[in-house]
């Protein structure tokens, strides 16, 4: 398996930093290595906030934020004009949004040169969760196009963290993810 590093982008509230820890922690139950951590402007909610994941098969010795991400998830698509989501993307770079706009028209309005793909995640959020809140949909949208981790860990990692809140509220996120993998 080779190396991945992945920044997430949302609002705070949105779970951006979940998702990046969700995805780790996944990638740890296959016995990867592993780093997540967040990034932090004003802590608020609704402000923009950044997290970062890397998994490898050899031992991580480095701490710093990603600079050069092989995959950049946009939970929020209103901060996909903002020049810090696409900092360090070239393209290598796949970028997944969370939107319904054509990827051909973002990549058009963005400029971006790498790989785009638009997924509806807040439809699923919406359904099932009665709120945008597009975390796991994203992190589900990630996983079936990559294949980074096993899906079946993800929904474990997912589920596990919500039942410590809700039985109902673990439920629902997993059938947001099961939406999303079906797609």
């Amino acid at each position: 398996m080779p190396s991945y590093e992945i920044r997430f982008h949302g609002r705070g509230g949105q779970g951006a930093k979940s998702a990046a820890q969700f995805l780790v922690e996944a990638a740890l139950l296959e016995g990867k290595y592993i780093q997540a951590f967040p990034e932090y402007g004003p802590e608020r909610s609704g402000a923009p906030v950044c997290a970062f994941s890397r998994i490898s098969d050899e031992p991580i010795e480095t701490h710093q934020p990603i600079l050069s991400p092989d995959y950049i998830i946009v939970i929020d698509e209103t901060l996909i004009s903002e020049k810090s989501v696409l900092l360090g993307a070239s393209q290598k770079t796949t970028l997944l949004v969370n939107s319904k706009t054509d990827p051909n028209t973002l990549k058009k309005e963005i400029g971006f040169q790498g790989k785009i793909y638009s997924i509806d995640a807040s439809s699923p959020a919406l359904k099932y969760l009665g709120k945008n809140q597009a975390n796991t949909a994203m992190l589900s949208a990630l996983v079936k196009i990559t294949g980074m981790v096993d899906m079946q860990n993800v929904k474990k990692i997912v589920y596990d963290a919500y039942a410590k809140k809700s039985e109902k509220i673990a439920q629902a996120n997993v059938m947001v993810i099961e939406a999303i993998e079906t797609i």
